[in-house]
């Protein structure tokens, strides 16, 4: 699995470096993104909508977002 961390990037920084970090994934790679936005948890479940990708979960703590994404 791989990690892209992405706190304190506004967005849609975080949505345009997932589409880039995800662009070289083989199909079912995974992908933890860390974000720390509040609007990048809509914003990642819009892009997956878009894109084909699988939003597998997202996980809101105090100060951080948890998204992991399934490459199609």
């Amino acid at each position: 699995m791989h990690i892209l961390d992405l706190s304190g990037m506004m967005c849609p920084i975080p949505v345009l470096k997932t589409k880039k970090f995800l662009a070289p994934l083989i199909s079912g790679e995974k992908v933890t993104i860390i974000t720390t936005d509040p609007d990048s948890l809509q914003d990642l479940k819009d892009f997956c909508h878009k894109t084909g990708n699988y939003l597998e979960s997202q996980t809101r703590s105090s100060d951080k977002i948890i998204t992991i994404i399934v490459r199609r």
